[in-house]
């Protein structure tokens, strides 16, 4: 058989076996409690939804099909061994995790917590031979660690081009308590992707010989191929109070490369032996935690970007569809001059907008600090401030504390913690 049907006959044989993975379901159905969790909180902050549900879900799937096909061609180079029963065991070890903690969906700490367990577990006598742990035993020292690391690896490339493309469009804007108590505006960016991967994996008797041969396991390919299919989740989340969205998106964008970097070499450590591979994968999930922390220290260290200027009223966020989004108002703008009166305060934004409710002149200085200016007819039933999210005064009622979440938070749609002052 040409190697190219066979590749499109297992190919479709793999689809057909993703499509029956519940936990393909599983990884939609949290996308969506986490949208729905999103729309809840921005309707209970602003009176308004900022995303769609249908919008948000359909482009997250897309875009892990995207992710997903990309990361598959790699991984056919550099090589899988990986079995249907080890990734079972990867997904319970996974949704454990997300009961504990919702951002330990990521997959780096499933395969590191595995990765640990089977280098223990190498070293129990006779561990073949005990009663009842057969189910575990076999799938747990079947898993090639080196594999698995690099895919972690190929895949945080895939989730830092994704934060990079998308991470801004996830962000809601929120009201913070700054480290001196005062109240300043800010960011949530969270986004998760199920990612659909269709690895290349040995098989004895698996049909005609690959016309390449991998990176990794070069010994196992003699025997033939195939291709599995299975899902698996990547996702990020992060809080900015001195960065634009996007500078912030960016700045998470290089932080994964860097980490799916360092991830690469740790996969070529752990081919050494149990010792080195339970090092690797300590160092998969340490460095994880490492880059959360580096996030949180770096916002403490930098002044609040978000808060009340001198020149105007800065422009915390533009809702979609509204007469600011139409306009091309940007976040992080400020408006400076409204009907030719200048603009320090709420009330002097409602006052000169009533002097023409029929027509609205506006002078903005965009993020260099130059004035642009923009007008537009205004029509009834639109929004009173042209549909702008201000960043906060000090008379701002409420903020937002943010706290651990776990999966129960999403299944009883508790939002964070809103403080009223």
């Amino acid at each position: 058989m040409n190697v190219f049907m066979e590749i499109a006959l297992k190919g479709l044989q793999a689809l057909l076996q993703l499509l029956i993975n519940p936990f393909y379901y599983v990884g939609i159905l949290f996308v969506i409690l986490q949208y729905r969790r999103q729309i809840t909180l921005e309707r209970k902050l602003f009176h308004t939804k900022l995303h769609s549900i249908l919008s948000q879900t359909w482009q997250t799937l897309l875009w892990g099909w995207v992710g997903g096909i990309a990361a598959s061609i790699v991984m056919a180079f550099i090589g899988a061994t990986i079995q249907v029963e080890a990734v079972l065991l990867l997904w319970a070890v996974a949704l454990l995790l997300l009961f504990i903690r919702v951002r330990f969906l990521c997959w780096a700490y499933a395969i590191g917590i595995i990765g640990i367990l089977q280098s223990i577990w190498i070293w129990i006598p006779d561990v073949h031979t005990i009663n009842g742990l057969s189910w575990l035993t076999g799938p747990l020292l079947a898993l090639n660690m080196p594999s698995l690391l690099a895919l972690i690896a190929i895949l945080h490339v895939v989730e830092a081009v994704l934060v990079r493309l998308k991470g801004a469009r996830t962000g809601t804007p929120m009201f913070y308590e700054s480290k001196r108590g005062k109240i300043v505006g800010g960011y949530q960016l969270q986004g998760f992707w199920p990612i659909v991967l269709f690895l290349v994996i040995p098989y004895q008797g698996g049909g005609t010989l690959l016309p390449w041969t991998p990176l990794l396991g070069a010994g196992l390919w003699g025997g033939g191929w195939t291709i599995i299919g299975f899902p698996m989740m990547i996702g990020f989340a992060d809080v900015t109070i001195s960065r634009l969205p996007k500078e912030k998106a960016k700045l998470s964008s290089n932080l994964l490369f860097l980490y799916a970097g360092v991830v690469l070499l740790l996969a070529a450590l752990a081919y050494v032996g149990p010792i080195t591979t339970m090092i690797a994968c300590l160092g998969c999930i340490l460095l994880h935690e490492v880059l959360r922390l580096y996030s949180r220290w770096d916002e403490s260290n930098r002044k609040p970007y978000f808060v009340e200027d001198p020149r105007g009223l800065k422009i915390l966020g533009v809702m979609p569809g509204s007469a600011g989004d139409e306009l091309g108002i940007q976040v992080g703008e400020i408006i400076h001059k409204v009907n030719g009166l200048p603009i320090k305060s709420k009330q002097d934004l409602h006052h000169a907008m009533q002097l023409n409710s029929a027509f609205c002149k506006l002078e903005i200085l965009n993020l260099d600090g130059e004035s642009k200016f923009l007008k537009r007819p205004m029509f009834s039933g639109e929004h009173h401030q042209l549909g702008i999210i201000l960043v906060p005064d000090q008379d701002a009622p409420y903020y937002v504390e943010e706290k651990p979440v776990h999966f129960w938070s999403y299944l009883r749609r508790k939002l964070p913690s809103t403080i009223s002052k």
